[in-house]
C-alpha cells in the first residue's frame, strides 16, 4: 500500500485531484465509493468508477445508498478499456482482480494505486435483510475508508 503525500513540516496530507475506484464488476463496491467521495470531495476531486467486467448496477447497491441520501441509479457500469481518460493521480482498487488490472494500467504512469480489499456482497446469502445487511456493512465500510484517507475540511453529513 502506498502511504499518502504530506506537504514538508505538517500533518496536512495533500488530496489527489482525481481519483478512479476500481473493482470486479462496476456494479456494487466502486459506484458506491465513487459516489461517497463525489458526496464528500466532488467539488475537489475528479471521481469515477471501473470494473475489470461491467455489470448492470445492483439494486441492493441502489436501496443502501439511497438510505443515507445519495441517489446511484443513474450509474451506468464500465470498464478500464471504457475509459476515456486515463490521467489519475490515484487508483484505489476494491477487489484483487481490479488490483492487478490497476497496476498493469499504471506501469507507465506517474499514478498511486492503493488496495482496499473489499467484501464482495453480492455472495452473501441468506434474507432480504441479511443481504441488504451485507451492502450496508460494505457501504459503512467505504464511508470510513474515504474519511479516513482523504479528511474532510469540515464536518458534512453522512
Amino acid at each position: 500500500m502506498t502511504l499518502p503525500k504530506a506537504f514538508p513540516g505538517t500533518a496536512f496530507v495533500a488530496k489527489p485531484g482525481a481519483v478512479l475506484f476500481a473493482c470486479t464488476m462496476n456494479s456494487i463496491r466502486s459506484p458506491m465509493a465513487e459516489a461517497l467521495m463525489k458526496h464528500f470531495h466532488g467539488r475537489e476531486v475528479f471521481v469515477d468508477s471501473v470494473g475489470v467486467r461491467a455489470k448492470p448496477l445492483d439494486g441492493f447497491a441502489i436501496e443502501v445508498m439511497a438510505e443515507i441520501g445519495i441517489d446511484i441509479s443513474k450509474h451506468k457500469a464500465k470498464t478500464f478499456d471504457d475509459l476515456e481518460d486515463s490521467s489519475f493521480d490515484l487508483v484505489i482498487s476494491l477487489s484483487p482482480e481490479a488490483q492487478h488490472k490497476a497496476v498493469d494500467l499504471t506501469r507507465c504512469m506517474a499514478c498511486e494505486v492503493e488496495f482496499w480489499n473489499t467484501f464482495d456482497p453480492s455472495v452473501a446469502e441468506g434474507s432480504r435483510d441479511m443481504r441488504l445487511n451485507a451492502f450496508r456493512q460494505v457501504r459503512d465500510e467505504l464511508i470510513r475508508r474515504i474519511k479516513d484517507r482523504f479528511p474532510l475540511a469540515a464536518a458534512q453529513g453522512v
